[in-house]
Protein backbone atom coordinates (compact mmCIF):
# COMPACT_ATOMS: atom_id res chain seq x y z
CA UNK A 1 0.00 0.00 0.00
CA UNK A 2 2.71 2.08 0.85
CA UNK A 3 3.87 1.88 -2.75
CA UNK A 4 0.73 2.80 -3.95
CA UNK A 5 0.53 5.91 -2.01
CA UNK A 6 4.26 6.93 -3.55
CA UNK A 7 3.06 6.62 -7.16
CA UNK A 8 -0.61 8.68 -6.32
CA UNK A 9 1.87 11.60 -5.18
CA UNK A 10 3.83 11.54 -7.84
CA UNK A 11 0.79 12.47 -10.37
CA UNK A 12 -0.20 15.90 -11.02
CA UNK A 13 -3.48 15.56 -9.46
CA UNK A 14 -1.84 14.99 -5.99
CA UNK A 15 1.36 17.38 -5.90
CA UNK A 16 1.39 19.36 -3.31
CA UNK A 17 -0.77 16.32 -0.77
CA UNK A 18 1.41 15.11 2.10
CA UNK A 19 1.14 11.14 2.88
CA UNK A 20 -0.63 11.12 5.89
CA UNK A 21 -3.48 13.26 3.70
CA UNK A 22 -3.41 10.81 0.94
CA UNK A 23 -3.87 8.10 3.37
CA UNK A 24 -6.22 9.40 5.43
CA UNK A 25 -8.17 10.05 1.66
CA UNK A 26 -7.88 6.48 0.71
CA UNK A 27 -8.59 5.20 3.75
CA UNK A 28 -11.99 7.44 3.81
CA UNK A 29 -13.32 7.66 0.30
CA UNK A 30 -14.53 4.76 -1.59
CA UNK A 31 -11.16 3.96 -3.76
CA UNK A 32 -11.65 0.69 -5.44
CA UNK A 33 -8.40 -1.16 -6.68
CA UNK A 34 -8.87 -3.12 -9.63
CA UNK A 35 -6.31 -5.59 -11.50
CA UNK A 36 -6.47 -6.24 -14.92
CA UNK A 37 -4.53 -9.17 -16.86
CA UNK A 38 -3.11 -8.62 -19.97
CA UNK A 39 -5.16 -7.85 -22.65
CA UNK A 40 -8.35 -7.22 -20.95
CA UNK A 41 -10.31 -3.85 -21.73
CA UNK A 42 -10.29 -1.09 -18.98
CA UNK A 43 -12.35 0.86 -20.76
CA UNK A 44 -13.40 1.60 -24.50
CA UNK A 45 -14.12 4.53 -26.77
CA UNK A 46 -17.86 6.14 -26.40
CA UNK A 47 -18.44 4.71 -23.33
CA UNK A 48 -19.74 7.17 -20.00
CA UNK A 49 -16.54 8.93 -17.98
CA UNK A 50 -18.00 7.71 -14.88
CA UNK A 51 -14.86 7.54 -12.69
CA UNK A 52 -11.66 8.91 -12.26
CA UNK A 53 -9.07 6.27 -12.80
CA UNK A 54 -5.01 5.99 -12.04
CA UNK A 55 -2.85 3.74 -13.26
CA UNK A 56 -0.99 2.27 -9.83
CA UNK A 57 1.07 -0.65 -11.54
CA UNK A 58 1.89 -2.06 -15.19
CA UNK A 59 1.11 0.07 -18.20
CA UNK A 60 -2.10 0.82 -20.10
CA UNK A 61 -2.31 1.02 -24.03
CA UNK A 62 -4.41 3.48 -25.68
CA UNK A 63 -5.51 3.27 -29.10
CA UNK A 64 -7.81 6.78 -30.10
CA UNK A 65 -9.21 6.66 -33.33
CA UNK A 66 -10.23 8.96 -35.58
CA UNK A 67 -13.70 9.63 -36.13
CA UNK A 68 -15.10 8.57 -39.77
CA UNK A 69 -11.53 7.42 -40.96
CA UNK A 70 -9.53 4.02 -40.68
CA UNK A 71 -6.56 6.55 -38.55
CA UNK A 72 -6.06 5.57 -35.02
CA UNK A 73 -3.17 6.84 -32.71
CA UNK A 74 -1.72 3.92 -30.10
CA UNK A 75 0.07 5.19 -27.18
CA UNK A 76 1.64 3.17 -24.12
CA UNK A 77 1.16 4.75 -20.56
CA UNK A 78 2.78 3.53 -17.63
CA UNK A 79 2.78 3.99 -13.96
CA UNK A 80 1.84 6.73 -12.33
CA UNK A 81 -0.88 7.98 -14.84
CA UNK A 82 -4.36 9.42 -14.60
CA UNK A 83 -6.51 8.19 -17.78
CA UNK A 84 -8.67 10.54 -19.33
CA UNK A 85 -9.30 13.06 -16.75
CA UNK A 86 -9.66 15.46 -19.09
CA UNK A 87 -13.10 13.67 -20.26
CA UNK A 88 -14.13 13.70 -16.24
CA UNK A 89 -16.07 17.26 -17.42
CA UNK A 90 -17.07 19.65 -20.40
CA UNK A 91 -19.15 19.18 -23.18
CA UNK A 92 -18.24 15.32 -23.87
CA UNK A 93 -18.07 13.22 -21.40
CA UNK A 94 -17.19 9.78 -22.74
CA UNK A 95 -14.05 8.36 -23.18
CA UNK A 96 -12.30 9.42 -26.39
CA UNK A 97 -10.01 6.21 -26.71
CA UNK A 98 -10.38 2.11 -26.01
CA UNK A 99 -7.74 1.23 -22.88
CA UNK A 100 -6.49 -1.90 -22.67
CA UNK A 101 -4.00 -3.63 -19.96
CA UNK A 102 -0.60 -4.29 -21.59
CA UNK A 103 0.59 -7.12 -19.38
CA UNK A 104 -0.75 -7.24 -15.57
CA UNK A 105 -1.80 -4.19 -14.55
CA UNK A 106 -3.77 -2.38 -11.32
CA UNK A 107 -6.07 0.38 -11.52
CA UNK A 108 -7.23 2.91 -8.52
CA UNK A 109 -10.42 4.38 -9.75
CA UNK A 110 -13.01 6.65 -7.48
CA UNK A 111 -15.95 7.42 -8.58
CA UNK A 112 -16.82 11.52 -9.85
CA UNK A 113 -19.30 11.93 -7.60
CA UNK A 114 -16.98 11.06 -4.69
CA UNK A 115 -13.97 12.62 -6.45
CA UNK A 116 -15.89 15.68 -6.78
CA UNK A 117 -16.83 16.18 -3.09
CA UNK A 118 -12.73 14.89 -2.91
CA UNK A 119 -11.88 18.50 -4.39
CA UNK A 120 -13.95 20.32 -1.73
CA UNK A 121 -11.54 18.81 1.25
CA UNK A 122 -8.64 20.88 0.01
CA UNK A 123 -7.88 23.63 -2.57
CA UNK A 124 -4.15 21.93 -3.59
CA UNK A 125 -7.31 18.88 -5.18
CA UNK A 126 -9.22 21.74 -6.81
CA UNK A 127 -5.90 23.87 -8.14
CA UNK A 128 -4.25 20.86 -9.51
CA UNK A 129 -7.10 19.52 -11.05
CA UNK A 130 -8.07 23.06 -12.64
CA UNK A 131 -4.45 23.40 -13.84
CA UNK A 132 -3.69 20.08 -15.25
CA UNK A 133 -7.48 20.67 -17.39
CA UNK A 134 -6.15 24.42 -18.71
CA UNK A 135 -2.53 22.78 -19.52
CA UNK A 136 -3.87 20.50 -21.87
CA UNK A 137 -6.67 23.07 -23.34
CA UNK A 138 -3.40 25.46 -23.75
CA UNK A 139 -1.27 22.58 -25.28
CA UNK A 140 -3.97 21.67 -28.05
CA UNK A 141 -4.26 25.61 -28.36
CA UNK A 142 -0.45 26.80 -29.34
CA UNK A 143 -0.29 23.31 -31.39
CA UNK A 144 -2.94 24.62 -33.68
CA UNK A 145 -1.64 28.30 -33.78
CA UNK A 146 1.74 27.08 -34.36
CA UNK A 147 0.28 26.03 -37.58
CA UNK A 148 2.23 28.54 -39.58
CA UNK A 149 2.77 27.45 -43.11
CA UNK A 150 0.10 24.60 -43.58
CA UNK A 151 3.22 22.41 -44.61
CA UNK A 152 2.70 18.36 -43.91
CA UNK A 153 5.17 17.75 -41.56
CA UNK A 154 3.50 20.59 -39.35
CA UNK A 155 -0.26 19.14 -39.43
CA UNK A 156 1.31 15.50 -38.70
CA UNK A 157 3.26 17.01 -35.57
CA UNK A 158 0.16 18.54 -34.74
CA UNK A 159 -2.13 15.40 -34.70
CA UNK A 160 0.37 13.63 -32.93
CA UNK A 161 0.96 16.46 -30.31
CA UNK A 162 -2.83 17.25 -30.07
CA UNK A 163 -3.60 13.38 -28.85
CA UNK A 164 -0.27 12.28 -27.23
CA UNK A 165 -0.36 12.18 -23.41
CA UNK A 166 2.83 13.56 -21.56
CA UNK A 167 4.89 10.83 -21.02
CA UNK A 168 3.60 8.65 -23.24
CA UNK A 169 5.63 5.49 -24.85
CA UNK A 170 5.44 3.27 -28.20
CA UNK A 171 3.61 6.04 -29.92
CA UNK A 172 1.92 4.75 -33.50
CA UNK A 173 -0.27 5.31 -36.10
CA UNK A 174 -2.16 2.79 -38.05
CA UNK A 175 -4.10 4.00 -40.78
CA UNK A 176 -5.25 3.28 -44.34
CA UNK A 177 -3.24 5.62 -46.45
CA UNK A 178 -6.41 6.92 -48.41
CA UNK A 179 -7.95 7.80 -44.91
CA UNK A 180 -4.71 8.99 -43.19
CA UNK A 181 -4.42 11.30 -46.76
CA UNK A 182 -7.87 12.86 -46.17
CA UNK A 183 -7.17 13.35 -42.62
CA UNK A 184 -3.63 15.08 -43.16
CA UNK A 185 -5.11 17.26 -46.74
CA UNK A 186 -3.01 15.85 -48.96
CA UNK A 187 -1.47 13.42 -51.30
CA UNK A 188 -0.17 10.39 -51.23
CA UNK A 189 3.34 11.02 -53.24
CA UNK A 190 3.63 14.20 -50.97
CA UNK A 191 2.93 12.07 -47.93
CA UNK A 192 5.81 9.60 -48.62
CA UNK A 193 8.43 12.55 -49.62
CA UNK A 194 7.56 13.62 -46.22
CA UNK A 195 7.88 10.56 -44.28
CA UNK A 196 10.61 9.76 -46.23
CA UNK A 197 12.55 12.69 -44.79
CA UNK A 198 11.26 12.22 -41.72
CA UNK A 199 13.00 8.68 -41.25
CA UNK A 200 16.47 10.18 -43.04
CA UNK A 201 16.22 12.13 -39.78
CA UNK A 202 15.63 9.63 -37.36
CA UNK A 203 12.83 11.10 -35.83
CA UNK A 204 9.94 7.98 -37.28
CA UNK A 205 10.05 4.78 -39.40
CA UNK A 206 6.66 3.67 -40.98
CA UNK A 207 5.30 0.73 -43.61
CA UNK A 208 2.45 0.82 -45.82
CA UNK A 209 -0.14 1.18 -42.97
CA UNK A 210 1.82 1.92 -39.79
CA UNK A 211 4.01 5.04 -38.64
CA UNK A 212 5.79 5.15 -35.45
CA UNK A 213 6.82 7.75 -33.76
CA UNK A 214 11.08 7.13 -32.85
CA UNK A 215 11.56 10.93 -31.30
CA UNK A 216 8.28 12.64 -29.88
CA UNK A 217 10.47 15.74 -28.81
CA UNK A 218 11.70 16.36 -31.94
CA UNK A 219 8.39 16.57 -33.95
CA UNK A 220 6.99 18.77 -31.86
CA UNK A 221 9.71 20.78 -32.66
CA UNK A 222 7.99 21.76 -36.00
CA UNK A 223 5.31 23.21 -33.89
CA UNK A 224 7.58 25.81 -32.31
Amino acid sequence: MNSMYQQLMQLPLFQGVSSDQITALVEKMPFHFLKFRNGDNIFVAGEPCTHIRFIVSGRVRLETPCAHLRVSLFQTLATPHVLAAENLFGRDTTYPCNAVADGPCGILQLRKSDYIKMLGTDKVFLFNILNYLSSGSQRYSSSIAAIKDGSLVERLAMLVDALVFNGAADVTLRFKQKDLCTLLGTQRTTLVSTLDRLVNDEILEYDSNQISILDLKRLSEFLQ
